[in-house]
């Protein structure tokens, strides 16, 4: 990943990161029903490495198959590169259990639901780093993926350049009518901005606040 798109994507949230993706034909890129365990994070921001679960087969899937230092899950988790975002379709189960207590480790996390370990063995871990659907969201191997505390976006690759330095600009000019806003202006033709008077505005405000 761009080493300024990285830095870009690290204040920004995943509503404007919508917005922008919406801007550019993409409508399903916010992963549905996941929680962060620890909301008081900094963004989340990494290239999505995957992992995906199929229904487990009782023949192939005995517990034995966890003593093998091999088994999906187990290498996913131990090949998953640093400052990557480890992605596991489950099916949108949690009855996967797909991370048991390590997400309790001090990164962010983002899940459905906790789940008993016990059920592990209703689901397989088959494919490393492939496309997968996550939350009814596809995620390519390579994709920029954002969290915060209201949940995870999923950018493709080739447009995140684009999308990052987009929110930037529109996280600015949020700032800008919030604080025009709390002065008591009225939002109409302050948002969306069709008058010019607070277009000009806007500009003189980026200048004095570098932004």
């Amino acid at each position: 990943m761009n080493p300024q798109t990285h830095e870009r994507l690290l204040g920004v949230s995943t509503a404007t990161l919508c917005t922008a993706l919406f801007k550019r034909g993409l409508r399903n890129q916010f992963i549905q029903d996941v929680r962060p365990l620890n909301p008081n994070l900094p963004n989340m921001v990494g290239e999505a490495f995957t992992l995906r679960y199929i229904p487990a087969r009782e023949d192939l899937n005995p517990i034995s198959v966890f003593q093998d230092r091999a088994h999906p899950q187990r290498k996913a988790v131990e090949e998953c590169p640093p400052g990557a975002v480890f992605m596991v379709d489950s099916r949108k189960d949690a009855r996967a259990a797909s991370a048991g207590s390590i997400p309790r480790l001090p990164f962010p996390t983002y899940h459905h639901r906790p789940s008993a370990p016990t059920n592990l063995t209703l689901h397989q871990a088959l494919d490393i780093n492939v496309p997968i659907g996550c939350g009814d969201v596809a995620v390519w191997p390579g994709d920029v993926v954002v969290g915060d505390a209201e949940g995870v976006v999923v950018i493709p690759a080739h447009v995140a350049d684009d999308v990052a330095a987009d929110a930037v600009d529109m996280t600015a000019f949020e700032d800008f009518v919030t604080e025009r806003v709390q002065a008591g202006q009225s939002i109409l033709g302050l948002y969306p901005p069709t008058d010019e008077a607070n277009r000009v505005a806007f500009e003189a405000w980026r200048r004095e606040h570098g932004r």
